[in-house]
């Protein structure tokens, strides 16, 4: 992947595929991210990013805006924690065996953990708690909206993706970020069948939206949904 700049505009150039459109992203993290078809020279690309300079810039500002709503939450009791899209308050538990658990409507975690660990450790926990229910979650929605995309994931892996709420390999793996564990169920939804639909369609062109339609006809509200509250889905 190649750091390039088109004017005042810097974007990442990644792997070009076989595809007929230049896809362009901006990631959750607010850096822009370009892949070309295969057979376009860098300089090509750098044609395309200045063309939609426009575009680029009215999402940025749009992307600055949704981040500035980001939640910093504080390690004590009463805090709330998001998970399936409900907030549940934080209770510092002692003598606990486990190191965190959502137990009547409480998100309760050792105060030992804390004390000793610090909030790396706490955040580590809420991790681990997320990826484990995360498996079970995905792997039951994938089951159930697989058939209906007419794909077959070979594996579901639940774990930090950094800025990206999902992926799919090309080994037929499906990535998902434990973040989404935060978000409510019909929004998990649309981040199930937006991956799957990916095994057919590899970028975000017309051909791509038009599976993701045939399977969740409301996709765009819960995209809109994503795009809005995405910055708070976080500890």
């Amino acid at each position: 992947m190649n750091a390039r700049r088109v004017r005042d505009i810097e974007y990442r150039l990644l792997p070009g595929q076989d595809r007929k459109t230049t896809d362009i992203v901006i990631e959750r993290d607010g850096v822009i991210s370009v892949r070309p078809p295969n057979h376009y020279t860098p300089e090509q690309v750098d044609a395309v990013v200045d063309s939609k300079r426009l575009w680029i810039y009215r999402n940025l500002a749009e992307w600055r805006d949704l981040n500035a709503a980001a939640v910093a939450r504080e390690w004590v009791n009463g805090e709330t924690f998001l998970y399936l899209g409900n907030a549940y308050r934080l209770a510092l538990v002692s003598n606990q065996e486990c190191e965190l658990q959502l137990k009547d409507g409480r998100f309760c975690l050792s105060r030992e953990l804390i004390e000793i660990g610090g909030v790396a450790a706490a955040r580590t926990a809420f991790e681990k708690l997320y990826c484990q229910k995360g498996e079970e979650r995905f792997a039951a929605r994938v089951a159930f909206h697989a058939p209906k995309v007419g794909v077959v994931p070979k594996s579901i892996k639940v774990k930090d993706m950094g800025y990206r709420w999902a992926s799919c390999g090309v080994s037929g793996t499906l990535n998902f970020h434990w973040k989404c564990m935060m978000a409510p169920p019909k929004i998990i939804d649309y981040i199930v069948v937006h991956e799957l639909c990916h095994f057919h369609r590899r970028n975000h062109d017309d051909a791509y939206w038009n599976e993701v339609d045939k399977v969740m006809p409301d996709y765009r509200e819960r995209q809109a949904w994503l795009r809005r509250n995405g910055a708070r889905l976080d500890l």
